[in-house]
């Protein structure tokens, strides 16, 4: 569950520090106070991106820190794990928005990106906005509601990746029963251009090898005179050269050590140097008795790289692509091969076909089930939502031709009263039903799901009277099971809280701040006095906020 919300420099908030509780929270204040800035900042602390403006007005940046309670969150734990972040029961998601617009996160202290703050975030919060109604009206969203209804999202996903490989392979015949002679060409080249390059046997950690080779041998003479002379300095030297030197030198600072004992560590830095240089000479003497001009091996070494550039030249690419050229070329070659064995893509086809269809019938029928009951368990919240005698109905048409959505069309139905047969929810449903039924959907689904907390913004838009009463219990009824956050204008969904944050705004020093702060029981009565009567505040208003408060 979200445990706690900072936010520093935001828009037109300069510090909050902001405490959740469990189940039911309702966020009320004045309109323009600042209520969707703690959306805004949730959104952006869960990847969201910054479309805007959000540094507040003369500060360098913003930083928004929440903090989550995973104890129990399975689905944000694994993620975690999987990343190989440190797991700890608080987990804390931090952005910081510069006011140039870049921007940084973290995840429990460590830099993430803001991707990887998306990802956690899917497993923490579902926020519904304030137009999440007008999504309805989309058949895709239908869909999605009704597969998550009915468990099967994972499944209907598995029929979205069959329906692509069936399809690919589908084509794939059509375009080789269509161009047969220009395929049989294709692999008639392909075949040559691999024996050629198989007889060529380069692989791809073999050109360095051969560069470094060359360059050896081409430059044996030199390599060989460079060694002579550095062993002659080194050590083997007629006249003079290093290791006598430091030979006298050691020689010298033994005699020396007798007067000063402090010489000693020089002495035996000394001694260390000597060893060095006799094993340096010993393997540059070893290294010139194997070393000798190899024309007939350079020659070999040439006239390899000159067959490897040639085909290079060829085909048109960089010598070291050669390998994995000639691997894409065998793939191709395999899947031409399938093609021109008589029935064997057929064959594919027919086995991708029967995956395909064996998964969408069981999506079809988990889709029939969980079509029946939730047509049930709307129908019946539509009574409480004063939307006596409507009806709502999922149709399942089946497809003329499948899709990667499965066997059949998803859509919602409605009749907004007793005795009309129920249409297209895009085509009969007004903007308050609209709400209504979406806020149903929503309460209705969400209890299914495992994400432990949803922020409503202002989804009773449109809703009034007993029916925001009853919306207000739907939301109590839901926070028994989850964390819920409601931003809302209505004062009988506000009162079904269990906890009340209000927002409102000053102004100081000529600047505009908002701030938001949890609600004791007298507050709570004058704030949703407010909600009810407006500017002028009357005893009454007062007792009937009480009223709803459940205050004596």
């Amino acid at each position: 569950m979200l445990q706690a919300l900072s936010i520093r420099d935001f828009v037109i908030v300069d510090t909050l520090e902001l405490e959740f509780s469990a189940g039911y929270t309702a966020l009320t204040g004045e309109t323009g106070a600042g209520k969707s800035i703690l959306i805004d900042a949730l959104s952006l602390s869960l990847g969201a991106r910054n479309e805007g403006d959000v540094t507040r007005k003369g500060c360098e940046k913003a930083e928004i820190s929440t903090t989550f309670d995973i104890a129990d969150n399975l689905a944000a734990r694994d993620w975690l794990q999987a990343q190989e972040i440190d797991i700890e029961d608080a987990l804390v998601l931090r952005r910081v928005i510069y006011a140039d617009g870049r921007s940084r996160a973290f995840i429990n202290g460590a830099s993430a990106t803001v991707g990887q703050l998306r990802e956690i975030g899917e497993t923490l919060i579902d926020i519904y906005s304030q137009n999440a109604h007008h999504s309805l009206l989309k058949i895709a969203t239908q869909r999605d509601i009704l597969d998550a209804y009915a468990q099967a999202s994972p499944l209907a996903k598995q029929v979205a990746k069959l329906y692509k490989d069936w399809f690919q392979l589908q084509q794939q015949q059509l375009a080789y029963e269509k161009n047969s002679s220009q395929f049989a060409e294709e692999l008639a080249e392909l075949r040559d251009s691999t024996r050629e390059l198989k007889q060529l046997g380069f692989a791809s950690d073999e050109w360095q090898a051969l560069q470094q080779e060359h360059v050896r041998l081409s430059n044996g003479a030199s390599l060989l005179s460079g060694m002579e002379a550095s062993l002659q300095m080194m050590s083997e030297g007629d006249e003079v050269n290093a290791l006598d030197l430091l030979s006298q030198a050691q020689t010298k600072l033994a005699e020396l050590q007798a007067m000063d004992a402090g010489l000693q560590a020089i002495a035996e830095n000394l001694d260390s140097a000597v060893v060095q240089l006799e094993e340096a000479s010993r393997a540059l003497n070893r290294y010139l008795q194997k070393s000798e001009l190899d024309p007939e091996r350079l020659a070999e070494v040439e006239a390899r790289i000159q067959a490897i550039h040639g085909a290079a030249r060829k085909f048109r690419i960089k010598p070291d692509e050669l390998p994995e050229l000639l691997a894409k070329q065998l793939q191709r070659v395999a899947e031409l091969e399938g093609f021109s064995d008589d029935g064997a893509l057929a064959r594919q086809v027919q086995l991708a076909w029967k995956a395909y269809h064996e998964q969408a019938t069981q999506l079809s029928s988990a889709r029939q089930q969980a079509a029946q009951r939730l047509a049930k368990t709307i129908t019946e919240q539509m009574q409480a939502l004063s939307l006596k005698g409507g009806q709502f109905a999922v149709a399942l048409t089946t497809s003329s031709e499948p899709t990667a959505h499965g066997l059949e069309q998803v859509e919602f139905l409605v009749a907004g009263h007793a005795g009309v047969e129920p249409r297209p929810l895009n085509k009969v449903a007004s903007g308050g039903e609209l709400s209504r039924i979406s806020l149903a959907l929503q309460v209705t689904t969400a209890s299914l799901g495992t994400v432990p907390c949803m922020i409503f913004d202002e989804v009773d838009v449109g809703i009034g009277g007993g029916v925001a009463e009853v919306v207000g219990r739907l939301l109590n009824q839901l926070g028994q099971h989850r964390q819920v956050l409601v931003i809302t204008h209505l004062a009988q969904v506000a009162a079904q809280a269990q906890q009340h944050l209000q927002v409102s705004k000053s102004e100081q020093q000529g600047a505009t701040l908002s701030r938001i702060r949890a609600l004791d029981a007298s507050e709570r009565v004058e704030e949703v006095a407010r909600m009810l009567g407006g500017l002028q505040i009357t005893e009454t208003t007062r007792n009937h906020a009480r009223e709803m408060l459940g205050i004596a």
